[in-house]
C-alpha cells in the first residue's frame, strides 16, 4: 500500500511534470508511436481483410500467417530489428505493426463473414455492383467487428509500446526502465500505472465507438424479450371458456 501511495506521489510531483523527461513529453511520445503503428497496421490489414471477407479466398493462409505473427516474441523481434536498423523509432514501429496486424485483419474479414449471405444475394438481385455491395452493405454491417479488432490491437499496442524505450525510442516505458536500473520501485509502478490508465481510456473510447457504429436498421430489428399479450381467452381447467346454450 505504501508503494502505491509513493507511486501516485511520484506521478503528481511537479518535478516530474516538466522538462524533456517529464510525464507529458513521454505521454506524447507514447501516443505518437501508438497512433503511427495503428495507422500503418490499418492500412495494411483492413483492405486485405475486406478482400478476403468479400471473395472468401485466402482465409486459411491469412489465419496461418496471423497465427504465426502472434507467436513471435515482440521483445526478441524488437532486439533483432534494432540490431539491423539501429537505435531509434523504426525498430519498435515495425515490431508493433507485426503485433497489431493480426487482430485488425481478423476483425476486417470476420465482419464481412458474419453478414447473412441472403443479404448479399438480395443486394446482387437488385442490381448492385460488387463495389457497391462492399461499400453500401458489407462495410457498414461489418464495421462493429472491425472496430472490435482495432480495439484489441490498440490495447496491445499501448501495452507493448513500453518496450520502445528499450531501444531509445522514448515513451512511458522510460520510467519503467530507469526505475529498474536504479531500483526506484515507485517510479516503475508510476510508469506502469500511466500505461494502464492510457489503455483503459482507449478501451472506453473504442467501446463507445463500437456501439455507435452499429447501423440503425440492425438495432431496430434486434429481437427483444418483450412479449405481447395473447388475444385468446385463457381456459380454466375443468370449466369451458364459453357456456353452450
Amino acid at each position: 500500500m505504501n508503494l502505491l501511495v509513493e507511486a501516485f506521489a511520484w506521478i503528481f510531483d511537479p518535478a516530474h511534470l516538466g522538462g524533456p523527461n517529464g510525464i507529458p513529453i513521454r505521454l506524447v511520445q507514447h501516443l505518437t508511436i501508438s497512433l503511427v503503428v495503428l495507422v500503418i497496421s490499418s492500412v495494411i490489414a483492413i483492405p486485405l481483410g475486406y478482400l478476403i471477407g468479400h471473395t472468401g479466398r485466402g482465409r486459411s493462409l491469412a489465419v496461418s500467417l496471423t497465427g504465426g505473427f502472434r507467436a513471435l516474441p515482440t521483445l526478441g523481434l524488437l532486439i533483432v530489428l534494432a540490431l539491423w536498423l539501429g537505435i531509434g523509432v523504426e525498430a519498435p514501429v515495425i515490431a508493433l505493426v507485426v503485433l497489431a496486424v493480426p487482430p485488425i485483419l481478423a476483425g476486417a474479414y470476420s465482419g464481412f463473414e458474419a453478414i447473412d449471405r441472403r443479404t448479399i444475394d438480395s443486394a446482387r438481385a437488385v442490381g448492385m455492383t460488387e463495389w457497391q455491395i462492399v461499400r453500401k452493405v458489407e462495410v457498414p454491417l461489418g464495421l462493429p467487428l472491425l472496430i472490435g479488432g482495432l480495439r484489441s490491437a490498440t490495447l496491445q499496442i499501448i501495452a507493448t509500446a513500453t518496450l520502445a524505450d528499450y531501444v531509445g525510442a522514448g515513451g512511458l516505458g522510460r520510467f519503467i526502465f530507469v526505475g529498474l536500473k536504479s531500483n526506484d520501485y515507485p517510479q516503475m509502478l508510476a510508469g506502469s500505472l500511466l500505461v494502464i490508465a492510457l489503455a483503459l481510456l482507449s478501451e472506453g473510447i473504442f467501446a463507445i465507438i463500437q456501439k455507435l457504429v452499429v447501423p440503425r436498421g440492425v438495432v431496430a430489428n434486434q429481437n427483444t424479450d418483450v412479449r405481447t399479450s395473447s388475444p385468446r381467452r385463457v381456459a380454466v381447467v375443468g370449466s369451458p371458456t364459453e357456456e353452450r346454450k
